[in-house]
Parts: structure tokens; C-alpha cells; sequence
């Protein structure tokens, strides 16, 4: 019995293996050589600090950053125009700082770290223009 559960052991450990690959190519070499993580130094810019990636239309921020909620009404995020009908009342100022500064379940800048204020301010207007 004891043979028979080590032999089990080594054929199931050597089917879910992944093959180890010892090439001597300069490629080879530096993907088994290559840091597994990086590092974060005090005063170096972060992820979540990274500077926005371009001008993006309001259209485009709300489908990468903005639907998931705003478009099911996941977390009691306004959807339709009567959601948001309550919210336009407090002004735009108002709306757009809840977006910059989070408010309520909605994280800062709605997990769009590289939007710019701009650019979060145009998938406002997107979402209440709809």
C-alpha cells in the first residue's frame, strides 16, 4: 500500500509539474533571472500617483472606469436619469469632488487612478448626458 500511494504521489506531482526550461539563450537566461518584484523608494512616484495617460473622451473613461457600477447600479451607483436627478441638484463642483475624493462606496476617482480631473469630469458629463 505504501508503494502504491508514493508511485501515486510522483506521477500526480510530475502531471501538474511545469517543465523547467534550462536553455542556455541569452532569452532564457534573463527570464529565469529576472526580479520577481520591484522595490518602492520614498519620494519615487507610485502607481497610484502615475501621471495621466492622455486625453481620453468621456465615453472612453466611463467604459473603462465607470461602467461596472454606473452601468448596472452596482453599490447604489446612480444609473438612469432619475439616480442621478438628485445628485445634479448639488452642482457640478459637488459632483465632481465626490468623484476626485470618493464619496459614499464610490472609491476615489472612481479606480481610475491615471484619469485626469479633466478626463473625469467629461465621464460625468457622459453619464448625466445619457
Amino acid at each position: 500500500m505504501k508503494k502504491l500511494s508514493a508511485a501515486l504521489l510522483l506521477l500526480s506531482t510530475a502531471a501538474i509539474a511545469q517543465p523547467y526550461d534550462n536553455a542556455l539563450t541569452e532569452e532564457a537566461i534573463q527570464k529565469r533571472i529576472a526580479p520577481v518584484g520591484s522595490v518602492y523608494l520614498a519620494g519615487a512616484e507610485s502607481a497610484a500617483e502615475a501621471a495621466p495617460s492622455g486625453p481620453r473622451s468621456g465615453e472612453q473613461v466611463y467604459q473603462a472606469a465607470c461602467f461596472a457600477c454606473h452601468g448596472t447600479g452596482a453599490l447604489g451607483a446612480p444609473k438612469t436619469a432619475d439616480d442621478w436627478a438628485p445628485r445634479l441638484t448639488k452642482g457640478a463642483d459637488v459632483l465632481l469632488d465626490h468623484a476626485i475624493n470618493g464619496f459614499n462606496a464610490m472609491p476615489p476617482r472612481g479606480t481610475c487612478m491615471d484619469c485626469s480631473d479633466d478626463e473625469i469630469a467629461a465621464a460625468i458629463e457622459f453619464m448625466t448626458a445619457k
